[in-house]
């Protein structure tokens, strides 16, 4: 790995990192930022998705050197200048470790369940909105152990930047897929020998009775309104019991409960 010096922050080979902020509002088009240390190791330790280009401050490559033998031969590894970075960047970058991966093709949540073995623990995120719930969700998946996640196509993109630097690069590590029609997808799961369950500050079951099964699903849904009323009646819910009059659990808090306790019990 050669470094490549860039003083000029309208070089266009380090085009892709500009105005970082308003490109994640509008879209990489098939590409995504990867910040700081431990989750550049992560999209180069991974199979899923490649880097494009790293761009690192000059007085951080000391230390990716180890990060860095994991690229692929060739990878271009831009080196800039703390104001250099600031300015390509659009603002400070405190961690000065940036790089660019490539989303590739989306996989269908159908052909994501086909590869799972035989006992498999997955979450199924439903209208998770909140950039830092998700990458929370995606921490606790990989804590745990879950096998997958499976989101429906009201939830916000896993590969957000921010979404991935909560997640600590969970994001790049925990399987994941992307489905529409939650009743068409309960049925999905079933003809795979899913038991289902949602959770639900009214849940039927508190959590610490609820048994565990071979292959799991387990409903998260987005804070407030939560999961919907008709998935909620086709589903067996569970609760995690609160102090009496408060019933508001962060949904990021709660899945790391609901995943600790399943990934226990149930597997």
């Amino acid at each position: 790995m050669v470094p490549i010096g860039i003083d000029d922050p309208d070089d266009p080979r380090v085009a892709a990192y500009l105005d970082i902020r308003e490109r994640d509002l509008v879209g990489r088009q098939g590409r995504f930022i990867a910040e700081g240390k431990v989750v550049l190791d992560m999209l180069l330790s991974g199979l899923r998705f490649s880097a494009e280009s790293v761009l690192v401050l000059e007085n951080r490559l000391a230390g990716l050197a180890d990060t860095l033998r994991k690229a692929p031969a060739g990878l271009p590894v831009f080196v800039v200048a703390a104001e250099v970075m600031d300015r390509i960047a659009g603002f400070h970058m405190h961690r000065g470790i940036l790089a660019i991966g490539l989303k590739g093709t989306d996989l269908p949540a159908e052909a994501l369940l086909d590869t799972l073995p035989a006992r498999a623990l997955v979450v199924v995120a439903i209208g998770i909105a909140n950039h830092d719930n998700m990458g929370s969700i995606f921490r606790n998946a990989a804590a745990f152990g879950a096998d997958a996640v499976l989101m429906d196509d009201t939830c916000c993109d896993p590969l957000y930047r921010k979404a991935i630097r909560v997640s600590v690069g969970a994001a790049l590590k925990v399987p994941f897929a992307s489905f529409t029609g939650t009743a068409g997808f309960t049925a999905t799961l079933v003809r795979h020998g899913f038991e289902q369950f949602a959770l639900s500050p009214r849940g039927q079951t508190d959590i610490r009775q609820a048994k565990g099964a071979e292959r799991l699903a387990l409903y998260l849904g987005t804070e407030g309104e939560g999961l919907p009323e008709n998935l909620l009646a086709r589903l067996h819910t569970v609760r995690i019991t609160m102090s009496a009059g408060f019933d508001s659990l962060n949904v990021a808090a709660a899945s790391a409960i609901a995943l600790h306790h399943f990934s226990q019990r149930g597997r």
